[in-house]
């Protein structure tokens, strides 16, 4: 039986009273005077509540309580609210039930894991995350039950799992694969089978030489409708804003290495200066959405020939890092800092910021993805501790972010529809009350 919270309204004789609750389980709150208790009754019926007095002598109740309503609020998130009209003549429902729940947040736990990328897999409706520190990569449920889902000892020791992607119509699983000093430098894509979780390739990926000695970074990875892979490279200076390309037998190439990543500047003394190209993201109509870290610009790059275009947004995204695209068309971009919801009407050669919302700094949000229902989460894997050698954290967090203009939108849309029922219905009755006179003249 789940515990919960019940705060009451009543309206009892143009007497209104609204009284918090400070408890769980039973819950006080005033009725005409009164001090009453409610209590869960059922575990079966999570709305059948007993409610009953605790002083022992009578009290006169009014026979009229105008209006009242209860709102329940569980552990688990959800939240109820029971409504109750009495002078609403002549209308459909004397009380009503709501429901109505609380951003999903999910905690797990896996010792020093410190993830940084995360997807979500919609066939086993699942979230799947990997590690700074382990050659593993999770699987993380919405009640927070982590699980090994693939383990790959054959990756060079201390390799870092960035980016990942779920190719949902060839049922694999990409990751991005990084080391970092003192390990030789490597960066590879990996391909595992979902059903099998064996792994499918591993495919190098070489890069020029930097003249600042900065190592390539494999960070973010992205998938096409044919199962060709995307990958960014984060080493942020002119020489390494580049995206290979790895086609569904495993062979890599550098694909996109456009000028307009180097046409704006950059200051080289702010912090992660150093990283460029971050999030991708492969869009239906055929091309990429990539955000660049130390510009704060958002790129639309052609999946065929690799030809890039910066798209005009109406501000800049400050240290972006990831980017995920839901069904609506609607882009979201997070950095540690923030995450952004942004739209277009042309096809992302311009954009609008819609909206923004903050986020815990100190969690140190990386990376977002869409989950059931066209939510938006993102993964709270407290990477910058895991990088400075801090460790041994052991609880990290998805959670669900939304955002408050799309809540608007929805209710104008439920009030257009109540309008148009409204209308409907008027017309409705006007017509057959027109019927009604011209049967009575003819009956007369």
């Amino acid at each position: 039986m789940n515990a919960c919270k019940v705060r009451s309204f009543l309206d009892l004789k143009d007497h209104a009273m609204q009284i918090p609750s400070p408890s769980t389980g039973y819950n006080e709150f005033l009725l005409n005077g009164q001090f009453c208790e409610a209590k869960q009754t059922s575990s079966q019926n999570p709305m059948l509540f007993q409610f009953h007095c605790q002083s022992c002598f009578l009290v006169q109740l009014p026979d009229i309580i105008h209006s009242s309503y209860v709102i329940v609020e569980f552990d688990n998130g959800s939240r109820w609210m029971l409504d109750f009209c009495m002078f609403a003549e002549g209308s459909k429902n004397l009380r009503e039930i709501f429901v109505a729940k609380k951003p999903h947040v999910i905690h797990f736990r896996s010792p020093n894991l410190y993830p940084e990328g995360i997807a979500y897999d919609p066939s086993a409706r699942h979230f799947i995350v990997g590690s700074l520190h382990h050659r593993t990569l999770h699987s993380v449920s919405d009640d927070g039950v982590i699980e090994t889902l693939i383990s790959d000892p054959s990756l060079p020791p201390n390799t870092t799992i960035l980016g990942l992607a779920v190719d949902i119509l060839n049922n694999r699983l990409l990751a991005a694969i990084h080391s970092d000093p003192p390990l030789p430098p490597f960066n590879a894509l990996a391909a595992y089978d979902l059903r099998s979780r064996q792994r499918l390739f591993l495919s190098l990926l070489s890069s020029p030489p930097s003249d600042d000695n900065l190592r390539p970074v494999a960070n973010a990875v992205t998938v096409d409708f044919k199962g060709n892979a995307y990958v960014t490279n984060s080493l942020g200076y002119p020489e390494g804003n580049f995206i290979w390309k790895v086609n569904p037998d495993g062979e890599a190439s550098i694909f996109s290495r456009s000028p307009v990543y180097t046409q704006f500047p950059v200051d080289r003394d702010a912090p992660h200066s150093y990283c460029g190209l971050n999030g991708i993201a492969y869009a239906s109509k055929g091309y990429l959405l990539v955000v660049q870290s130390n510009t704060g610009k958002l790129f639309k790059v052609d999946a065929h020939d690799g030809t890039a275009q910066n798209v005009l947004l109406s501000e800049d995204l400050p240290l972006a890092d990831g980017i995920a695209i839901r069904r609506d068309g609607v882009v979201l971009v997070v950095s540690h800092e923030k995450l952004w919801f942004l739209k277009s009407d042309d096809s992302w050669g311009e954009g609008v910021v819609y909206d923004k919302t903050d986020l815990d700094v100190e969690k140190f949000a990386t990376s977002v993805v869409v989950g059931r229902e066209e939510r938006a989460y993102v993964i709270y894997g407290s990477v910058l501790e895991g990088l400075t050698g801090k460790g041994g954290r052991e609880w990290f967090g998805i959670e669900e972010v939304r955002s408050e203009k799309d809540g608007e939108d929805e209710k104008t849309w439920v009030y257009v529809l109540i309008g148009l029922g409204l209308a409907y219905f008027l017309i409705w009755r006007f017509q057959m009350k027109q019927l009604v006179k011209n049967m009575d003249k003819r009956t007369n």
